[in-house]
């Protein structure tokens, strides 16, 4: 089995943080070369041949109504507001208002929800000799930057973490995967009673501390290393504020809830929450305290480690050594105590998403955009409040449009969500009131959260609309370089679109509902400024000195999301091409023989249902073309809309996954140790990997079902 637990450590360390976008530096030729099979994508994407990109009258509208000046003063507004969720509904209202001036009908939709909040944290360590250090918790309050002083800026704790007082000694555990756990234990480090230390990067961190947990753990600590910042470290670069490398006292907040089995209120597993709902424990909130702590912060810990336990290169762990001078990471224990104390304060507390709607002309067919207006500290200006600004420029765009006298053909729905931070709180809450409606009308989810946190644009998305994004990527300006579109900055440091895990709001319209879903924005080429995830310095300072300086990606970005948003609504033919899954069935079935192979299970697991039923898509989505190509009447394109639309809902049922019920999408789902990062054909992949093979071959019989009744509807 040693190549399957290769193969999902490979996924794992691909893993980014909540929000965050970290680029993965992959290159598929498929995603960049598929052929389509109509000329309309071809036509919405002819600027690749043309500079400046060729745009209609109304396309011209919607970026000619993109202003720097506005983008940048919805994000001042933004992140100079202290807008922890359930905390206030002022400013949800706020952009409610401004929704409304641009023509949308708004409302706020309300949830009751169980949210915890910080109450005293502290952290001691106490050396052999009886000598002690303490941790201050605090990140620097800087001159340059007004909003890391405020006084009421919001401490560094992590959201769900357990309460507890503990004592112990600690142990490095790397990245804190289930694999990191396993070797250490292997190489005879006792875990059971001690406290954990480990590294951002790799799992989310809620798994972090779950696998802490799972292993007899009393603690976990979790600290930033700069050797993950790649080139962008002093004395090469300066630390900010004074240049763009990580300022040392930065402190990753977050929440630490088990993203990877359930997102949404986690009393409320599958069901809206309401006053009076029905409370569950779901498990998924840990029991063990757990605390962010900044690199500088980390080091006296680590330090104290060194040549105790089992030294580096014996444990042989990618990404186990990190950058911190004179740190050996070392496993210890050494005989030094921490001392950690978290003391939390559980609530019932309202959460509001703000919606605007716009009607469309032919009623039955929705197109969804979302972004989160929650933040983990006064600030934000990346996450979320990138995609707030551009959001609400987006709505001041289709807003100039409807002057015009044009109408969408379907109906626009903004979402600014709430609770996002806590694990996907009011988008999932939402999805979960609405779904009958989502899965009977809902064309698409567009989700922007991180919209600019470096100069590479990142899109993750379902197959059937990577079309669309190359061909919109075509049509907009890129203001890096020369006569350069997104598309240009894309292909030329990216070229691959991401799969879709439990990054962001996307998780329940995808994998509740089988929508298809794009998550977009830009991510760090490795000498870009330092993006300080969840971190006091991730303020509008950082953003107009180092990130984004005349918020002129904000704009690209808003209008890349924009013109994606009027073709979904506008075009006759619906820019979705189910021929695309087809494409990426394949190549993922491909892997999967692989894996199976090389974890010596073909005995036992036979794909042959699933190749078959991949084959049958494949055929149905070229019938599929076929019918579309030759319809000429409003309801033969009705009907073939529909079938594109609706083909991804089969991909949902059969059970969900092991496990793991909310998780529905059997085509891809968020890794069970990585819980952004996706695994494809979960079903099977995972049961593989952990050797559950009579397990693994029922779920071949699951995922081809599904794939042969999306295929049905396309070939209806």
């Amino acid at each position: 089995m040693k190549s399957t637990a290769f193969f999902l450590a490979a996924a794992a360390a691909a893993a980014v943080h909540a929000c965050d976008k970290e680029h993965h530096f992959r290159h598929h030729e498929r995603h960049l070369h598929v052929q389509q099979p109509r000329s309309q994508l071809d036509d919405i994407g002819a600027s690749k041949r043309v500079f400046p990109p060729a745009l209609t009258a109304h396309e011209r509208v919607l970026i000619d109504s993109f202003d720097n000046t506005t983008v940048a003063s919805w994000s001042r507004y933004y992140t100079h507001k202290r807008n922890l969720a359930g905390e206030s509904d002022i400013v949800p209202k706020w952009t409610a208002e401004r929704w409304g001036e641009y023509g949308f009908e708004t409302r706020l939709d309300s949830y009751y929800v169980y949210l915890d909040y910080p109450v005293h944290q502290s952290l001691a360590l106490h050396y052999g000799n009886g000598s002690m250090w303490e941790a201050s918790l605090e990140e620097e309050v800087l001159e340059e930057d007004e909003t890391t002083g405020y006084s009421d800026r919001v401490p560094a704790f992590h959201g769900y973490s357990g309460s507890g007082n503990v004592s112990a000694e600690y142990v490095y555990v790397g990245r804190g995967s289930q694999q990191d756990f396993h070797r250490l234990q292997s190489l005879g480090i006792t875990l059971a009673g001690k406290i954990a230390l480990a590294k951002y990067g790799g799992p989310f961190r809620g798994l972090k501390v779950k696998n802490a947990q799972a292993v007899g753990m009393i603690g976990a600590i979790l600290f930033t290393d700069p050797g993950d910042d790649k080139t962008m470290i002093p004395p090469t670069y300066p630390t900010y504020p004074h240049g763009p490398a990580r300022n040392p006292t930065s402190i990753q907040r977050g929440s630490v809830v088990d993203l990877s089995a359930y997102p949404g209120d986690p009393t409320t597993p599958g069901y809206p929450s309401k006053e009076g709902s029905e409370r569950a424990d779901t498990g998924t909130i840990p029991r063990i305290p757990s605390l962010p702590l900044s690199w500088v912060e980390a080091r006296p810990l680590l330090v104290a480690l060194n040549g105790c336990g089992v030294d580096a290169e014996t444990v042989g762990r990618s990404n186990w050594v990190g950058g911190i001078e004179g740190v050996e990471y070392s496993s210890g224990p050494s005989g030094a105590r921490v001392s950690m104390r978290n003391m939390m304060r559980g609530e019932m507390k309202w959460i509001h998403n703000t919606v605007g709607i716009v009607n469309g002309t032919d009623g039955d067919e929705v197109v969804i955009v979302g972004n989160h207006h929650d933040a983990w500290m006064i600030g934000g200006a990346a996450d979320p409040h990138s995609g707030s600004a551009i959001l609400v420029e987006t709505a001041r765009a289709i807003g100039a449009l409807l002057k015009t006298g044009w109408k969408p053909k379907r109906t626009i729905v903004l979402c600014s969500w709430d609770a996002e931070e806590y694990g996907l709180v009011g988008s999932t809450e939402w999805v979960e009131e609405y779904i009958p409606w989502l899965k009977d009308s809902v064309v698409s989810y567009l989700n922007i959260d991180v919209g600019v946190a470096g100069t590479i644009p990142d899109f993750g998305a379902s197959p059937d609309l990577h079309a669309l994004t190359t061909a919109t990527a075509q049509k907009v300006i890129w203001p890096h370089g020369n006569n350069r579109t997104v598309y240009d900055a894309w292909e030329e440091k990216a070229g691959e679109i991401d799969g879709l895990g439990a990054q962001s709001d996307y998780a329940a319209f995808v994998h509740r509902a089988g929508i298809a879903s794009i998550d977009m924005g830009t991510t760090r080429a490795p000498t870009d400024p330092i993006y300080h995830s969840h971190s006091n310095f991730d303020s509008f300072h950082w953003m107009t000195t180092f990130a984004d300086p005349g918020f002129v990606m904000h704009k690209s970005i808003g209008q890349f999301l924009t013109l994606m948003l009027f073709h979904l609504v506008d075009d006759e033919v619906l820019p979705l091409e189910p021929a695309n899954y087809g494409v990426e069935m394949r190549a993922w079935f491909q892997e999967l023989e692989q894996l199976v192979s090389e974890a010596n299970a073909t005995a036992d697991v036979q794909l042959s249902a699933l190749d078959d039923a991949v084959s049958v898509f494949e055929d149905s989505a070229r019938e599929f073309n076929g019918q579309r190509a030759m319809a000429n009447s409003s309801a033969a394109l009705r009907a073939v809309n529909h079938k594109a639309r609706d083909f991804g809902r089969a991909f949902i049922g059969q059970g969900g996954l092991p496990g793991r019920d909310f998780f529905q999408h059997l085509i891809f789902a968020p890794g069970i140790d990585t819980g952004y990062r996706p695994v494809m054909f979960p079903g099977v992949t995972e049961q593989v990997a952990a050797g559950k093979l009579a397990l693994a071959q029922e779920y071949v019989g699951k995922t081809a079902k599904a794939v042969l009744a999306a295929a049905s509807i396309l070939r209806s």
